[in-house]
């Protein structure tokens, strides 16, 4: 359901008056305090997460283009002075919004954090697999740093403190631990849905359909 931007304005107004700061909320609060909605271009391609207030005045400008799935969160605002009408906004799981995005935007490279990282190997240790809590991973490179090793998503993976410092300054190979999988560096797409823990049914299909047909982990 696309919003109307002619019906929007002539029921809640100017962005700034429909939706004070005081006021806007999605109902219930504690539900949604982790939902986030998949912002694409008009044509469909993905740039990133939003939150629901980002997406709300989306909504309210009128810069919604088309939206995919059913509504997922209902939007409290202002009420109108002359009709008394609290305005009422619904947001789809996927929004895609008008104009066009810059080059630059589209596909970007995921920043290398250890966050990310340990999101990409699933929090497991890549040389014993346990899997571990983020408190007690470690980023290791590969080919270690004093060896020319290079801070990169191909060179890094996550591991233990019992085996990061089991293999010290050495390769897997000089250290006998080889790798249970290789690293790579992830796609948008698979950084967007490592980086969300709240993804809807209706997002993860959309995601999904977007990955490539060959998983870059596989051997």
């Amino acid at each position: 359901m696309e919003a109307d931007p002619a019906q929007l304005h002539s029921i809640i107004g100017s962005r700034e008056q429909a939706f004070p700061a005081s006021l806007l909320s999605p109902a219930p609060r504690s539900k949604y305090n982790g939902l986030r909605l998949l912002s694409l271009d008009a044509h469909g391609r993905v740039l990133d997460w939003i939150n629901w207030q980002e997406a709300t005045c989306l909504y309210a400008r009128g810069a919604v283009a088309w939206t995919l799935g059913d509504p997922c969160l209902r939007v409290h605002g202002g009420t109108n002075r002359l009709t008394g009408a609290q305005s009422i906004i619904e947001l789809h799981p996927i929004v895609a919004s008008r104009g066009h995005a810059r080059a630059a935007g589209l596909s970007p490279t995921p920043a290398l954090t250890n966050t990310a990282l340990f999101a990409r190997d699933a929090h497991l240790c890549l040389y014993c697999g346990r899997e571990f809590t983020r408190q007690h991973l470690t980023r290791d490179h590969v080919m270690p740093v004093s060896k020319g090793g290079r801070d990169t998503w191909e060179n890094v993976v996550s591991a233990c403190f019992h085996c990061n410092s089991r293999k010290a300054d050495r390769t897997p190979q000089q250290a006998g631990m080889p790798l249970l999988a290789v690293p790579y560096r992830p796609s948008w797409i698979e950084h967007l849905i490592l980086s969300n823990r709240h993804i809807l049914a209706d997002q993860m299909a959309f995601l999904k359909a977007q990955l490539p047909k060959r998983s870059p982990r596989a051997a």
